[in-house]
């Protein structure tokens, strides 16, 4: 009896490392400099969904429910990666990325007020990758890395951190993949 609990144990253990590493869509760049510690990517403009967090609500389950089907075309949407987070004025704002498929004209209307679709602008990023939990300590250790550096390389930073999260929960800390990113000027 033991060892089939050692079994059943091992592949749900498997099961849950195979979850978390499966493959999603992503926004595409290009990678334009390296570094060490962090790289400069190029992205084009992006669709997202997003929703402020706040009150103990962390927006995701809001997020989530819209690509389940929680808009007025109730069309199901793939998950991409990553997740993140970012300071918009006074508000924390969680944003998922919409599949390539998606643009202006066909992308779904969400049913709930506090989801919102948004444009992200062109532009260059200074990001900085790192494994391990993704909690705002692991984050802020990294993005502080990535300031030093930037900084260092007189690099001008234009808006506020990102926090992009791109394993599920369920992933071993050290197979995640995060990332502290800064929008920045930069010149080819």
């Amino acid at each position: 009896m033991k060892k089939i609990l050692v079994v059943i144990a091992a592949l749900i253990i498997i099961g849950l490392i195979f979850v978390g590493m499966m493959s999603f869509e992503e926004p595409e760049y290009k990678t334009g400099y390296e570094s060490g510690s962090y790289s400069i990517r190029f992205y084009d403009e992006r669709i997202v969904v997003q929703t402020t967090v706040g009150n103990g609500d962390s927006g995701f389950g809001k997020l989530f429910n819209y690509i389940s089907g929680a808009n007025k075309e109730s069309v199901k949407i793939d998950m991409t990666t990553p997740v993140t987070q970012s300071q918009n004025g006074d508000e924390m704002v969680m944003q998922f990325y919409l599949p390539s498929k998606f643009d202006k004209s066909n992308v779904p209307v969400p049913t709930d007020d506090n989801v919102k679709i948004s444009m992200i602008e062109a532009g260059y990023f200074a990001v900085s990758r790192y494994s391990g939990r993704s909690s705002d300590t692991n984050f802020y250790k990294h993005l502080d890395l990535l300031t030093s550096e930037l900084e260092k390389d007189s690099v001008t930073i234009v808006g506020p951190p990102v926090k992009a999260t791109y394993n599920s929960p369920f992933t071993p800390p050290q197979l995640r993949r995060n990332e502290a990113m800064y929008p920045i000027l930069w010149d080819d």
